[in-house]
């Protein structure tokens, strides 16, 4: 087995605030690869290159494994940061991005496959649980088609989810993660056509009946209980974190970067558009301002309610406690109202743009389309958390795992 390439005592590792000011200065960079990033449906590949070179597919890994074991908020810092750029491409940062959390939940067994030979290796994912699962000695064969692997092309692992069938007769299935090396499946790369967030590159991946080894398998359940089997190896606070929240706010951050893109693009229209029917100028119009007011006020509160969230998650995992089930189902379902908030407040801003924000050149019509796109992630829908919001304050246990 390959043994862990800890950081050295010499290797700079940067601050979180360097980390984000990098992030920052590729914003105009990043816009100005928009387009092609949606034409192409994926990011570009220099794009993955400075985001290497940057370090911020390492916030969230192992210092034992060559990353920094930042605190979270800086790596959503970041991803914000991108995502003002072009929205895909945060979102393809914050799903690629923060696997190398994952991966140090997993046997240390699968992370030295992972990264024993390269610790910069990228893995994409689609937890949906469409595959078929036969138990065999030693693992498991699997086979199915998982649409949604963001940045697939850019990986060399993949993460897929899947149910094992229950051991006994009436018994629960087991949801897992499965890892896969890029030899065991294959990615259809014609079946990303999308409105919005087309530049994620989140094409299917196929797998015909190959072999997963039971170290290779990440089960849900020790990621809700925080007893997962890295923790042995990576027993600093950070990977002791609920992986699901972790993970929720990967899919939900992108937008509050696509949603100043948005304000911004409002603010730059507004300067100068003039109705040719009312001859009103938009920057006088007090609905206009409003709409403006309004969306750069509720995004600045729930980015600040979010931040807090893991100030408060971080805090308990340093003293050693245990995140109180409350909790957890609060900033669950706070994590997946915030996109369709922020498209809601982006729809107020268009409507009062005119024929100004119909145009495809328009500065404000992609991020709409993004934050669009970002309210299908089954994690944003707060229709899946009120049950468990609203029982536990009734007292009742969580119904869902993914918490």
């Amino acid at each position: 087995m390959a043994s862990a390439v800890a950081l050295s005592q010499t290797d700079a590792i940067p601050t979180g605030e360097e980390l984000v000011a990098r992030a920052k200065a590729m914003i105009p960079t990043l816009r100005e690869r928009a387009r092609a990033c949606v034409a192409a449906r994926d990011v570009p590949a220099e794009s993955i290159a400075e985001m290497h070179e940057a370090g911020f597919f390492r916030i969230l890994q192992p210092r034992r494994w060559g990353g920094y074991e930042m605190h979270p908020n800086v790596f959503y810092d970041v991803q914000k940061a991108l995502a003002e750029g072009c929205m895909s491409t945060g979102w393809m940062y914050g799903v690629v991005g923060c696997h190398p959390y994952e991966i140090a939940l997993f046997h240390e067994e699968a992370q030295a496959e992972v990264w024993g030979k390269d610790t910069s290796t990228l893995v994409s994912s689609s937890y949906q649980p469409v595959g078929k699962v036969t138990p065999v000695e030693g693992g498991y064969r699997l086979s199915g088609r998982w649409g949604f692997s963001t940045g697939s092309v850019h990986c060399q692992w993949v993460v897929l989810g899947a149910m094992v069938p229950p051991r006994e007769e009436g018994g629960a299935p087991d949801m897992r993660a499965f890892l896969l090396p890029r030899a065991d499946y294959t990615i259809d790369t014609d079946s990303w056509h999308v409105f919005g967030l087309q530049g994620t590159g989140s094409h299917d991946v196929i797998v015909d009946d190959v072999f997963v080894p039971e170290h290779r398998t990440h089960r849900s359940v020790d990621g809700f209980l925080c007893a997962n089997p890295g923790q042995e190896t990576n027993p600093g606070p950070l990977y002791t974190l609920p992986w699901a929240q972790v993970f929720m706010r990967s899919v939900s951050t992108a937008a509050f970067g696509g949603a100043r893109a948005a304000i911004n693009a409002a603010v730059e229209i507004a300067q100068s558009r003039v109705s040719t029917n009312t001859g009103k100028a938009s920057k006088d119009d007090p609905f206009m301002n409003a709409a403006i007011a309004r969306a750069h006020a509720e995004v600045t509160e729930m980015e600040q309610t979010l931040r807090l969230t893991f100030e408060d998650l971080m805090a308990h995992a340093e003293r050693g406690e245990s995140i109180p089930m409350e909790k957890r189902t609060f900033y669950a379902y706070n994590s997946s109202s915030v996109v369709r908030r922020m498209a809601d407040l982006v729809d107020d801003m268009v409507k009062l743009l005119g024929g100004r924000a119909i145009y495809m050149s328009s500065p404000i019509l992609q991020p709409w389309l993004d934050l669009h796109a970002g309210r299908a992630h089954v994690a944003n829908d707060p229709a899946n958390r009120t049950a468990d919001l609203v029982g536990g304050m009734l007292g009742r246990e969580p119904s869902f795992t993914f918490l």
